[in-house]
């Protein structure tokens, strides 16, 4: 009897799956599962914009390699970072908070990095809290668009994306500068 209970619980677990999540070879498909919402929630939108400095080489490199894949096209190289966020695009502006994570070159045909970035941000109402940056940031466009994934603090269950832009007119082989115009959703 167990065994036959066994084989009927599989084969209703795997028709309900088969049911809700196979995609029969397209891309997407949508499920006609309905979620829980609250009717009474309201979201915040919140638009921040600063500037992040990524220091390369000197005394005081705010950029170190922690993995040198030994290839010619760089491929699999990593890095972390700890890099200043300023009010202004001036190093010496009023620094906002820290860009604290890794990237890594994740493609052979560009130079499509993968950035996983915690923004910590030091100034005013969002003192304490964070932001997570995670996704594909093709560098050598001077415009690009990174997904927020979420956030502590304030912006605890935050949403949205980040638009940053190479400021190469005062960028130098030691000091990187972009500019960042990030727009999340948050309780």
């Amino acid at each position: 009897m167990a065994t036959s209970l066994r084989f009927f619980f599989l084969f209703t677990v795997t028709f309900i799956f088969a049911q809700f999540f196979t995609t029969n070879g397209m891309f997407s498909e949508q499920s006609n599962i309905m979620l829980p919402t609250n009717k009474q929630s309201t979201e915040k939108l919140t638009h921040l914009h600063f500037f992040y400095h990524d220091i390369l080489e000197g005394k005081n490199p705010t950029v170190v390699q922690i993995i040198d894949p030994s290839n010619t096209i760089g491929f699999g190289a990593s890095y972390m970072m700890d890099n200043l966020l300023t009010e202004e695009q001036e190093i010496t502006s009023k620094p906002v908070g820290r860009a604290q994570g890794m990237f890594g070159l994740a493609s052979l045909h560009d130079r499509g990095m993968v950035m996983l970035i915690n923004l910590a941000f030091t100034e005013g109402d969002f003192a304490g809290s964070t932001l997570s940056m995670l996704g594909r940031n093709p560098v050598q466009d001077t415009v690009r668009e990174l997904p927020i994934v979420g956030g502590t603090g304030v912006f605890r269950f935050a949403r949205g994306y980040a638009i940053a832009k190479s400021v190469w007119e005062i960028s130098t082989s030691e000091h990187f500068v972009v500019e960042y115009d990030v727009t999340v959703s948050h309780p």
